[in-house]
């Protein structure tokens, strides 16, 4: 199967959309609010990263990266997620093929690091690990990763766009 890796296009919103909702409709950990919360990203000029997945023409998969805040005033930090891959093409390498790319975008663009709330296990892979002078409020800090990209190491209180819960509310 081939698999393209380009940039969101205008063209593409609806797509992603609908690839965000499918691939979290049956996730377990979920509030089932990620398709606005790319939505609301876009519009806010918020999507550093937006990269699709395409096979045939037909896109089945999704990343996105966004700005986030430490309180210890760290600059060059970014967010990744949501990651989404539509289910019929989920355990084919297209995750990880988006993660990729978008932690190569990441580093040509002289990020300092990202973070990411997910499954250890499978964010172990890319070298993203839980870090105690990082928190997220709210989440199992086993939970909330982070992989430096540099000698950039920041201690602190890590804020998301309003995006992330203003989607919840509006959602």
């Amino acid at each position: 199967m081939k698999v393209e890796i380009t940039s969101e296009t205008a063209a593409d919103v609806a797509a992603i959309q609908a690839v965000t909702v499918s691939a979290f409709l049956r996730a377990q950990h979920t509030s089932h609010t990620e398709q606005f919360i790319v939505d609301a990203l876009r519009k806010a000029g918020q999507l550093t990263v937006s990269l699709v997945a395409k096979t045939d023409c037909t896109i089945v998969g999704h990343v996105a990266i966004s700005p986030v805040s430490i309180s210890d005033g760290a600059i060059g930090w970014y967010g990744l997620g949501p990651l989404s891959v539509a289910p019929d093409y989920q355990r084919r390498g297209i995750g990880s093929r988006l993660m990729r790319e978008a932690l190569r975008d990441l580093r040509e663009r002289g990020a300092s690091g990202c973070v990411l709330l997910g499954e250890p296990r499978y964010y172990k892979r890319f070298g993203f690990q839980a870090d105690s002078n990082l928190s997220l409020p709210g989440v199992p800090p086993e939970y909330f990763q982070a992989l430096s990209f540099g000698s950039s190491h920041p201690r602190g209180v890590v804020s998301y766009h309003a995006a992330f819960t203003s989607a919840a509310k509006d959602g």
